[in-house]
C-alpha cells in the first residue's frame, strides 16, 4: 500500500546559465549548518570539477542534502548551459519538485524554457524563485509576469500555473515572500517543505531503483545513484541488474550510501523515497534497473534528445605524435575505450566508428559539450586529433527530404551595437523574430540554422567588444536551406618547413597576418601558424635564419620588433578550424594543421576538388 513520506523532500534546482543556482545552494548549505561557523566554505561549493571552477559554469549534475526542521531535503544542482541539457533531463526523474530560478533583470531565458518544459512534462511541483532582486534595474514584476506567460505558453495545467513565488538574493543568502527579502533563507526552506510533497512510496513492494547518475571512487569503484522507488535496500543484499537491452545479471550490494550535507554516508539500510548510491557493481550503467530478484520487468529507461553536432576524433598522426602524451595512450584501442567509457555517464553523447579503425565519430549537443570532453581528455594525458564540428542532418521518413537542426538565438547587446549584430546574423541566414529595447539594452530573438552558428561566437564577441551576450537553444528540424553557411573570411598561414620558429622569419612576414606561434616554438610543415589577412591559404617559411656575412650592420638593423602572438584557447581553435584542417590536441599543446601536410600534394588535391566542383 502506498503512502507519502513526510520526512524527505527531493528537489532539483533548474535555471538558465548564470542565474545563480550553485550560489543559492551555497547559501542553503551554509544556513543549514553544514559548516562550522568559523570555517571557510568558499564559493560555488558544488562546482568541484576543475573545469567548472575555471569556466564558472556547472557542467555535471551534483547531489547534496540538508536538514531543515527535521526534514531531509535532497538537492540536485543542475547545469544551466544548453549544451549540458542531457544532465538536466536524466536527473529530473529523481525529484518531486523543482526550484526554477529567474534572474530579476533578465527574466526567463532560452534554457529556462527548455528545463521548464521538461519539468512540467514530468508533473513536478515548480517553485519560482525570483533571484538577484537587489540588482540595479531589477524588473521583479515584469520577470514574474514573463514567467507566468511562459508557463501558459508551455501548456502548464491550472495547478502548475498557480505556482508559489519566493524572492531571493542567493549571494547573501536572503529570501522572502516579497522583494523586501528577509535576513536568511527561511522563507525558501519553508516553501519547499510546504509546497513540495514527499515521495509517494510502497514500502512493502519489491525494491526497484533506476540508475540516473554514475560516480567513481578510487577505493569502492563504480557507484550508481538513483531514487529508490519502492521497497528497502540493504547492504549485502542480492539484487538483479537489468539493462534496457534486456540483459539480466545478479549482483551483490557491497556498499550503500545516502547523501548528507556535502558527503555520502555509508548506511546498512535505505527505505524507499530516498536518493541512494550503490557500490560494488563495476558494470552498472545509466538507465539500468537495480531491483529485488523477484522483479521481472525493468523500469522505463532514461531518454534524452538527440545530439545535433558531431566531430571526428582520430589517433594523432602528426610528426610530433608521441612527444607530450602519456606513453601508450595514443593508440586507437585506448582512444576507443576512453570515448565509449564516456557514454556510460554522459547520456547525451554518442560514439560510433569512423571510416578507418583510427577514427571515431563523436556526437554531442554543441561545440561546448564536445569541447569540454576534449579538454578533459587532454588533461588526463591523451593526445589525438579532432576535425571541424559539423551538424547532423536527418531524413524525413515520409518525404525523404533532408532536414537540418535550427535554433532559437537570443542576443543581448547595447543599443549602439544593434546594426552590426543584425548585419552579422542576417548574413548567416538568421530570421529576426522579436526585438525590444529597455534601459539602453537591445534584446534580439532569431531563428537560424545550427550550421550557421558554428564558429560565429568569436565574430560576435569581436563585433561587440566582448560586451554582448548570445544564447542558443535547439528548436526543431527544418528543410535544408539552399544558401551555404558563411565561410571563413580569412585563410590560414601554413608553415612551409619543419624546425624552430625564428624572429627573423616572423618579422619579414608580419604583414601577412597574425601569428599563433612565438619565436623558438617548434613547428612542422603543414602546421597552421597564423591567420592570413586575405582569403585563401599562404605557405610561408617561418624557420629560416639570417645568413651571416662580413657586413657589419648598424645596431638598429639588428632590432626585431614583433607583434605578440595570438593566444588561442581550445574553443578558439575549434571555431577557427577549416574544412581541410585538423586540431592536434596534446596535454601541453594545441596545434592546428592541414589534413594533407605536404605542400605540393595539398595543391594537387585542391586543384582536383576545384575541377570536380566545376564539373558538377
Amino acid at each position: 500500500m502506498t503512502h507519502v513520506r513526510q520526512d524527505i523532500r527531493n528537489i532539483a534546482i533548474i535555471a538558465h546559465v548564470d542565474h545563480g543556482k550553485t550560489t543559492l545552494v551555497d547559501g542553503m548549505l551554509k544556513q543549514s549548518k553544514v559548516f562550522r561557523d568559523n570555517s571557510l566554505a568558499g564559493e560555488r561549493i558544488l562546482d568541484s570539477n576543475a573545469l567548472e571552477k575555471e569556466r564558472g559554469i556547472t557542467i555535471l549534475a551534483k547531489n547534496t542534502a540538508v536538514t531543515w526542521g527535521g526534514v531531509k531535503i535532497n538537492i540536485v544542482d543542475t547545469p544551466g548551459h544548453a549544451d549540458f541539457g542531457g544532465e538536466v533531463e536524466r536527473v529530473l526523474n529523481m525529484v518531486d519538485g523543482a526550484l526554477l530560478l529567474i534572474d530579476a533583470v533578465e527574466g526567463p531565458m532560452p534554457q529556462t524554457r527548455f528545463v521548464l518544459r521538461k519539468a512540467l512534462a514530468l508533473g513536478l511541483r515548480i517553485i519560482v524563485v525570483i533571484n538577484k532582486v537587489d540588482r540595479p534595474h531589477a524588473r521583479v514584476e515584469e520577470a514574474l509576469n514573463e514567467t507566468f506567460d511562459l508557463f501558459i505558453e508551455l501548456g502548464a495545467s491550472d495547478e502548475q500555473a498557480t505556482f508559489p513565488v519566493v524572492y531571493a538574493v542567493g549571494l547573501t543568502g536572503q529570501s522572502g515572500y516579497t522583494d523586501d527579502v528577509g535576513p536568511d533563507l527561511s522563507a525558501l526552506f519553508e516553501t519547499v517543505i510546504k509546497e513540495v510533497s514527499g515521495p509517494t512510496i510502497d514500502p512493502d513492494a519489491p525494491a526497484r531503483l533506476l540508475v540516473t547518475t554514475l560516480e567513481y571512487d578510487n577505493y569502492k569503484g563504480q557507484i550508481g545513484v538513483g531514487r529508490l522507488q519502492s521497497g528497502v535496500l540493504k547492504r549485502g543484499m542480492q539484487v538483479a541488474r537489468m539493462t534496457p537491452q534486456g540483459e539480466r545479471v545478479m549482483r551483490t550490494i557491497e556498499y550503500l550510501f545516502t547523501y548528507h550535507n556535502l558527503s555520502k554516508q555509508e548506511v546498512e539500510e535505505v527505505a524507499a523515497g530516498d536518493i541512494v548510491a550503490i557500490g560494488g557493481m563495476d558494470d552498472v550503467r545509466i538507465s539500468d534497473t537495480i531491483a529485488d530478484p523477484i522483479v521481472e520487468e525493468a523500469l522505463p529507461p532514461i531518454s534524452v534528445e538527440e545530439p545535433t553536432v558531431r566531430m571526428t576524433f582520430a589517433v594523432n598522426a602528426s610528426p610530433f605524435a608521441g612527444r607530450e602524451g602519456k606513453s601508450g595512450w595514443g593508440t586507437s584501442r585506448r582512444l576507443r575505450q576512453r570515448l565509449y567509457d564516456e557514454t556510460r555517464s554522459n547520456v547525451a553523447l554518442r560514439v560510433g566508428d569512423g571510416e578507418s579503425p583510427e577514427q571515431f565519430i563523436v556526437s554531442g549537443r554543441g561545440e561546448l559539450h564536445l569541447g569540454i570532453l576534449i579538454e578533459t581528455m587532454r588533461r588526463e594525458g591523451y593526445e589525438f586529433e579532432v576535425s571541424k564540428p559539423e551538424v547532423i542532418f536527418h531524413e524525413d521518413p515520409e518525404t525523404g527530404e533532408i532536414l537540418e537542426p535550427i535554433e532559437d538565438v537570443h542576443v543581448e547587446i547595447a543599443d549602439l551595437m544593434t546594426g552590426i549584430v543584425v548585419e552579422l546574423l542576417g548574413a548567416r541566414r538568421g530570421q529576426l523574430v522579436n526585438m525590444s529595447t529597455e534601459n539602453g539594452t537591445t534584446y534580439l530573438q532569431y531563428v537560424m540554422p545550427t550550421r550557421s552558428l558554428l564558429g560565429f561566437r568569436p565574430h560576435f564577441l569581436r563585433a561587440t567588444s566582448g560586451m554582448g551576450q548570445i544564447h542558443s537553444l535547439f528548436r526543431d528540424y527544418a528543410p535544408l536551406g539552399t544558401a551555404a553557411p558563411m565561410a571563413r573570411q580569412f585563410g590560414s598561414l601554413v608553415a612551409y618547413d619543419t624546425g624552430a620558429v625564428t624572429a627573423y622569419a616572423l618579422s619579414g612576414a608580419q604583414s601577412r597576418g597574425t601569428y599563433f606561434v612565438n619565436p623558438g616554438a617548434e613547428v612542422y610543415a603543414g602546421q597552421v601558424i597564423g591567420e592570413n589577412i586575405r582569403p585563401g591559404d599562404l605557405d610561408i617559411n617561418v624557420v629560416k635564419a639570417k645568413h651571416l656575412t662580413n657586413h657589419r650592420a648598424k645596431p638598429t638593423d639588428n632590432a626585431v620588433m614583433l607583434a605578440p602572438a595570438r593566444n588561442m584557447s581550445l574553443d578558439d581553435c575549434i571555431e577557427f578550424l577549416g574544412e581541410d584542417e585538423l586540431l592536434e590536441v596534446t596535454p601541453e599543446s594545441l596545434r592546428i594543421r592541414k589534413r594533407i601536410l605536404n605542400n605540393e600534394m595539398r595543391l594537387k588535391d585542391r586543384k582536383r576538388r576545384e575541377k570536380m566542383f566545376e564539373t558538377a
